[in-house]
Parts: C-alpha cells; sequence; structure tokens
C-alpha cells in the first residue's frame, strides 16, 4: 500500500510511530522538569509545554488511526532507540535539562522536517504543527542566557553538554535510520537506502545546530 505521494505506507507510519514516541518521552520528561523547577513562574511554562507536547502527540496517534494502523504496535520499533538515548542523555542538573530540550530535541525536529518534506500534503502538514514552536525556545534560550550571564563559568560545561547531546542524537538517527529500511527511504526521498545519501543529509542538519548555539550564548 502507498500513500498519496507515492511512498511506501510503512515509511510514513515508521516516522509517525517515531515521532509519536518521541512527543510522548518529551512529555514526560519536560513533566519531570517543571516538577524540578524552582519558581511558580517556571513550573507552570513548563507544565505548559508538557502539555502542549502531549497534545502532539494524540494528533500522530490520530493520524496513524486513521491510516488503519495500530499506534502502539507503529511505535514499538522505536522504545529501544528512544530511551536508550535518553538513558545516556540524562542530564545532571536543571540547566543541562533545558539545554537537552533545547539542543537534542532541536536536532530531532530537524531530522523530521527533512524526511517530512517527500510525504503527502495531509501528513507532512501534521507533521510541521507537532514541530511548531510551542514557546520551548523563547523559555529556554532566556533561562540558559540568565544563568551564564550571573555565572559565565557555566558557559563552557554547558558548551560541552550540548555538542555530547548533538553527537549522540545525531548517532541514534543514524543507527535508526540504517535499521528500519522503509525509513531510510524516506530519508532520500523514496529513492534509496544508501547510507551515503542519509549521511549528507544529517551532515545538513548542522548549521540549524550552530544558530541554536548562538541563541543559547555558547557558540564557539
Amino acid at each position: 500500500m502507498a500513500n498519496p505521494a507515492g511512498l511506501p505506507a510503512d515509511g510514513v507510519l515508521d516516522l509517525l510511530g517515531l515521532l509519536a514516541y518521541a512527543s510522548l518521552t518529551a512529555f514526560f520528561r519536560i513533566s519531570d522538569d517543571a516538577a524540578l523547577a524552582i519558581s511558580l513562574t517556571d513550573k507552570t511554562a513548563l507544565a505548559e509545554l508538557a502539555v502542549a507536547e502531549f497534545g502532539h502527540f494524540q494528533l500522530l496517534k490520530g493520524r496513524i488511526e486513521e491510516l488503519s494502523a495500530d499506534p502502539t504496535t507503529v511505535m514499538q520499533p522505536f522504545v529501544a532507540a528512544i530511551d536508550a538515548f535518553h538513558a545516556r542523555t540524562a542530564p545532571s542538573d536543571w540547566l543541562e535539562g533545558l539545554v537537552k530540550a533545547y539542543v537534542g530535541d532541536g536536532i530531532a525536529a530537524d531530522f523530521y522536517r527533512a524526511v517530512a518534506q517527500v510525504l503527502d500534503p495531509a501528513t507532512q502538514g501534521l507533521v510541521q504543527t507537532v514541530l511548531a514552536d510551542t514557546g520551548k525556545t523563547e523559555f529556554v534560550v532566556a533561562r540558559v542566557r540568565e544563568a551564564t550571564e550571573a555565572d559565565p563559568r557555566l558557559a563552557g560545561r554547558l558548551a560541552l553538554w550540548a555538542r555530547r547531546l548533538v553527537g549522540e542524537a545525531l548517532g541514534q538517527a543514524q543507527r535508526v535510520a540504517a535499521d528500519r529500511e522503509p525509513l531510510a527511504r524516506l530519508l532520500v526521498g523514496g529513492t534509496s537506502s544508501q547510507l551515503g545519501d542519509i549521511g549528507r543529509m544529517f551532515a545538513q542538519l548542522t548549521d540549524a545546530h550552530a544558530a541554536r548555539m548562538a541563541a543559547l550564548g555558547l557558540a564557539n
């Protein structure tokens, strides 16, 4: 079965399943961050972001069901990979958690946007809606900049942490693409699953990362 863009439906379901589980785990992570926040203002802001992530999950779950698939089954192949990434990149404090939410999730969003370019209009629109900024960028940038301005020594540690996150995120995404052939075909427009083509696509994601580092005040 193929989708309206002529791409394999299993590849589209792979992307939706990956994004759905990522949204679900983001909900849990941001909820945990909200519990750790000191001020009521920050708790409220993070709670709102967590609710938005769960809303994204529900949208994706609904789309998977519209394609006559079971959301749990579609998400299952990506559970181990996403859980392993978060286990390897567990933040040691509040600020590292914020940087992870911005840098790590940002790289993932760039990845999803790149794949979405070859999807049918309905699914592409859904992915873009799910990836729209819900206020996370403004919140994280403000808090990280406040912290590094108050204690400039934090900048070096957080910059190293951000670089580690990017390496882990790109490496994990490449492994997932290599393990899931339908998803790999989407990455190169449904025409090939050559790892060289996929590698070049991942290399293009670094520009947006540099812009995020600059926004945080952590650029070299």
